[in-house]
């Protein structure tokens, strides 16, 4: 399945009734549910992925389950990323008078708050997979991500 049938049935879930589907074939396995707290995608992908296919593809079909976080690519040897796992706007801190959740430098626990991404009205908070260190913020306050869009750049620890 390519990013545009995915983002088709995102869309087919936020602007009507549905609140789950899924989809299951012999290469991947799709679970999207909607509730009132949180938004959910879940994409399983197959292991072996081509070059031509996109990044967010390439995580482990274990860290695709987590997909509520932000699944984890490999930016490099040393470095992973931590994705958006919906479309929406990006936000570094939960109020304009907060402070931002975290920073370049930050280290970061398991399942620990990075940043918010409002879709449909609803914040949903995207956590930490583990425990790492943020390199680089790869998005601007405020601004749009897509699906599977790297945000930060981190070090596991």
């Amino acid at each position: 399945m390519d990013i545009k049938d995915l983002k088709a049935l995102v869309k087919m879930i936020t602007e009507t009734d549905i609140t789950e589907f899924e989809m299951e074939n012999e290469t991947e396995r799709i679970h999207l549910r909607r509730g009132p707290e949180k938004e959910y995608v879940q994409m399983a992908a197959p292991v072996a992925v081509s070059a031509a296919a996109p990044s967010f593809a390439a995580a482990p079909v274990a860290a695709a389950a987590s997909a509520v976080t932000g699944a984890a690519a490999v930016v490099d040897d040393k470095f992973e990323t931590i994705n958006s796992p919906i479309v929406g706007s990006f936000y570094r801190k939960p109020s304009p008078e907060s402070s931002n959740f975290v920073e370049v430098g930050s280290v970061v626990e398991a399942g620990q708050t990075v940043c918010l991404v409002e879709a449909m009205k609803l914040f949903n908070e995207i956590e930490a997979e583990f425990k790492c260190r943020i390199i680089e913020i790869l998005k601007d306050d405020a601004g749009i991500v897509e699906f599977g869009e790297p945000i930060f750049k981190v070090e596991r620890l």
